[in-house]
C-alpha cells in the first residue's frame, strides 16, 4: 500500500507556536484555507483511492478540497489524531516546559513507549491507535491512502515504523502545514518512507511547534 500521511493547513495556534492538541481544537487560517485548496493539485498525480481524517476539525478542513475534488467521503477516526500535550496544553511549544513535548514524542520514537506524556498518554497508546488506523486502511484494499493526521503524530509515527527513518532524520526536518510524508509497505511487512515533503531530505520550515526541529 502507498500511504500518504499529509499534515493539516495552518492554524492560529500554529502561528503562535501553542501545544493546542485538543478536541475538536480550531480551525483554519486564511493561509490554511490557501494551503487546504492548493492539496487537490499538489497530490494530483496521487491515485488516491480512500481518505482519512482525524476527529479534530482542522484536518477535516484541510481534506474537503481534495474530498471534493476525488468524490471521496472522509473517514474520520480517532487514532491519527494529534498526540495529546496533557498537562502541557497551551503551552508555548518552544518554552523549556513545550520541549518536552517533542522529546517526550521522540523518545517513543526510539522505544521507550512505556514513558508517558505528562497527564497525557503513553507512547504505546499513541503507537497501538495510528498503528490501528493504518491496518484498517491496508485492510481495505486500497493501494494508495492518504491520512490527513498531525505533525507531531506523523514525525513520530514515521520514525517508529518507517525502517529507514530514524529519529534524527525526523528530528532534524520539520514537516511545515499540508507537507506529506509518502510511505509503502504494510504492517506485516513493515514500511519505507519514499518522501518526506517532497525529498528525502527536506529544508527546515515553519508551521508550529509540532513541525519544528527539536
Amino acid at each position: 500500500m502507498r500511504l500518504l500521511l499529509v499534515r493539516h493547513g495552518q492554524t492560529p495556534s500554529n502561528v503562535e507556536f501553542l501545544l493546542d492538541t485538543a478536541v475538536p481544537g480550531p480551525g483554519l487560517t486564511a493561509l490554511g484555507e490557501r494551503q487546504a485548496a492548493a492539496l487537490p493539485e499538489a497530490l494530483a498525480d496521487e491515485d488516491i483511492e480512500a481518505l482519512y481524517v482525524s476527529t479534530l476539525v482542522r484536518t477535516q478542513l484541510t481534506a474537503a478540497p481534495l474530498a471534493a475534488a476525488r468524490g471521496l467521503d472522509p473517514v474520520v477516526r480517532d487514532g491519527i489524531r494529534e498526540i495529546a500535550a496533557g498537562d502541557l496544553e497551551m503551552l508555548p511549544g518552544d518554552s523549556e516546559q513545550g520541549l518536552l513535548y517533542m522529546k517526550t514524542v521522540f523518545a517513543w520514537a526510539e522505544g521507550d513507549t512505556a514513558l508517558r506524556m505528562p497527564g497525557g498518554e503513553s507512547g504505546e497508546e499513541a503507537l497501538g491507535r495510528y498503528d490501528a488506523v493504518v491496518a484498517e486502511a491496508a485492510r481495505s484494499g486500497a493501494g494508495t491512502v492518504a491520512m490527513v493526521s498531525h505533525g507531531a503524530a506523523i514525525r513520530m509515527w514515521t520514525a517508529a515504523r518507517a525502517g529507514n527513518v530514524d529519529v534524527a532524520f525526523a528530528a532534524d526536518r520539520p514537516l511545515d502545514n499540508t507537507g506529506v510524508v509518502i510511505l509503502e509497505g504494510s504492517p506485516a511487512d513493515g514500511w519505507k518512507a519514499l518522501s518526506w515533503a517532497g525529498a528525502v531530505v527536506a529544508p527546515a520550515g515553519e508551521g508550529g511547534p509540532t513541525g519544528r526541529p527539536v
